[in-house]
Formats: structure tokens, C-alpha cells, sequence
């Protein structure tokens, strides 16, 4: 599998994802946002979008990572979201941000390098970046803010009762 930035914010490329195989697939028809995917072959299997913060130029935002529907869980979403934050670095960027709305999300962003800034959205996301502390309290509060929230799945209850140490890095 091999990793690509296709264009950066604000003249970014459009994809045309089925929306039946990944979540978000319209928001990367949108041309002002940069993209990145993940290739297995010739199929697109992941995808991000992404933009720079509008009141600090100095910080990148990912706003949408999607992982084809048959290979969730294969560890790939969180490889993207390593890769484009690399790249957001080595093209001058000092922070790198995203807001999860779902532990699941959360759990692989960790993975990639992000912490938790201890910041919500009103949308209810958790924000995490990179650089950011990394420690075991903070990424047990981080997954505090999911507790308590209506209309969690079984699987995300079960991810909320078990993860209480953080999970390995993306390798």
C-alpha cells in the first residue's frame, strides 16, 4: 500500500469516492480542501481531506478521514493520518489538528501520534494534535469525554470499558 498527497489547500484535487464504500465520500468532492489517499494497487482504499486553520496559518486541520468499508480495522486510517501529518510538518506546518466524534476514531488517532488537547467542539469532538503530551492520564480523559454520551454503539461502550492504557503507535 503506498500513501499520496494528491494536491494541498486551498487548489486540492476532487475525488469521487462511492458513497456506499466510504463514509464522508462527499465532502472530497469539495476542491478547496487538500487530499491525501492510500492506494492498495490501483483502488483508492483510504482517503483525508484537509485545510489550513483559518485564523493561524501555522496549523493544518484534517477534517475527514474515511477508510474503504472492507478494510476497517486494518489499521489503515491511522497510517493516513500519520503520513499526512508528516507531510503537513515537512511542508512547514507546526500543528496539526483533528476533532473525532466517536472512540473508535479516537483510539486510532492516538495511534498516529495525536494527543488529546483536552479541547471539545460544539459538535461534541474531541481535538486532538500533533505535537501534543501523550500521557496515559491524558489519553484516559480524552476517552472521559465519550462516557456518559447518548447513543453509543455496543462496540464503543465495549472500547470505553476496556481501553484504559493507551494503544501502541502506528509502526
Amino acid at each position: 500500500m503506498e500513501c499520496e498527497v494528491l494536491g494541498w489547500p486551498p487548489d486540492g484535487p476532487t475525488l469521487d469516492l462511492d458513497h456506499r464504500e466510504f463514509s464522508y465520500a462527499g465532502k472530497f468532492v469539495m476542491s478547496n480542501t487538500g487530499k491525501a489517499v492510500v492506494r492498495d494497487g490501483d483502488s483508492v482504499v483510504a482517503a483525508a481531506a484537509f485545510n489550513e486553520d483559518r485564523t493561524d496559518e501555522s496549523t493544518l486541520w484534517i477534517r475527514y478521514i474515511t477508510t474503504r468499508t472492507d478494510r476497517r480495522g486494518d489499521g489503515i486510517g491511522p497510517r493516513l493520518a500519520d503520513f499526512v501529518a508528516s507531510a503537513a510538518e515537512d511542508a512547514g506546518y507546526d500543528r496539526i489538528r483533528i476533532a473525532v466524534n466517536n472512540p473508535f476514531a479516537y483510539r486510532a488517532l492516538y495511534k498516529a501520534g495525536f494527543g488529546y488537547t483536552g479541547e471539545t467542539t460544539g459538535i461534541a469532538e474531541v481535538v486532538l494534535e500533533r505535537p501534543c503530551d501523550r500521557d496515559a492520564e491524558r489519553y484516559r480523559a480524552g476517552f472521559d469525554e465519550f462516557r456518559g454520551r447518548e447513543g453509543l454503539t455496543e462496540s464503543e461502550r465495549a472500547l470505553l470499558d476496556e481501553a484504559s492504557e493507551p494503544p501502541d503507535s502506528v509502526e
